[in-house]
């Protein structure tokens, strides 16, 4: 079957160099390519991960420039990696908070580049029962709406706050420093947008906030991976 699979690629890759196949063809022809990437690229680098790690990457979703802008970051997604049934998955926050396999995580990010960071001391400290309070934590989001607002309640969650209160609760570390709204680079135009968007006139600038790029460049934190 993955002979096969390679043989209809080959063939659907020569229908799009010469004209031949539909833009929807061809976006699925796209897809199909980017996911046999991340595949091999999570065979590849399966070795290196450990649960417990953090992944990063550049996502495409609406928000995501408003985001960087904000935070002077590339960076405006994460999630926590951990394995179940032998494969690969991430915990994050999306619409509802669930677990997406490793490769479709990729493929969402921007040019699937990623950057996969560790506790600094992660041998000492996420031991077996440590990891099994981090997941329990992780899991007990799970189904909770995603928080377009990025309020601090546990009601809703955004993609860093529930990877910063799981990883508070279950080894009591602080993997970024935590700010307010108000410290944020709100000058952009298409941040300003986003935030009338949210807000309207009435800007929650007090409201603590832990963004990926403070995680990213927590130095609780060390890179493993950079892809």
């Amino acid at each position: 079957m993955r002979r096969l699979g390679f043989v209809v690629l080959a063939v659907l890759a020569l229908a799009l160099a010469g004209g031949l196949a539909y833009p929807r063809l061809k976006h699925r022809v796209s897809r199909f390519m980017q996911r046999q990437r991340a595949e091999g690229t999570v065979i590849v680098l399966a070795g290196k991960l450990r649960p417990g790690d953090l992944i990063f990457h550049t996502s495409q979703s609406a928000q995501s420039r408003a985001i960087q802008l904000a935070t002077h970051s590339p960076y405006s997604h994460c999630g926590l990696l951990f394995r179940q049934g032998g494969e690969w998955q991430v915990l994050e926050a999306v619409q509802p908070v669930g677990i997406t396999p490793l490769e479709k995580w990729i493929v969402r990010g921007q040019g699937g580049h990623f950057v996969v960071k560790r506790l600094r001391d992660a041998e000492q400290v996420l031991t077996p029962p440590t990891l099994r309070r981090l997941l329990r934590a992780g899991h007990r989001y799970r189904g909770r709406p995603y928080d377009l607002y990025f309020g601090w309640s546990d009601e809703r969650i955004y993609c860093s706050e529930l990877l910063w209160k799981v990883y508070q609760e279950a080894t009591g570390r602080q993997i970024g420093r935590l700010q307010q709204l108000r410290e944020f680079d709100l000058t952009h135009p298409a941040v300003q947008q986003k935030m009338r968007e949210r807000y309207g006139r009435k800007l929650p600038l007090d409201e603590p906030v832990i963004s990926p790029a403070r995680m990213f460049s927590s130095p609780e934190l060390v890179t493993v991976v950079q892809k």
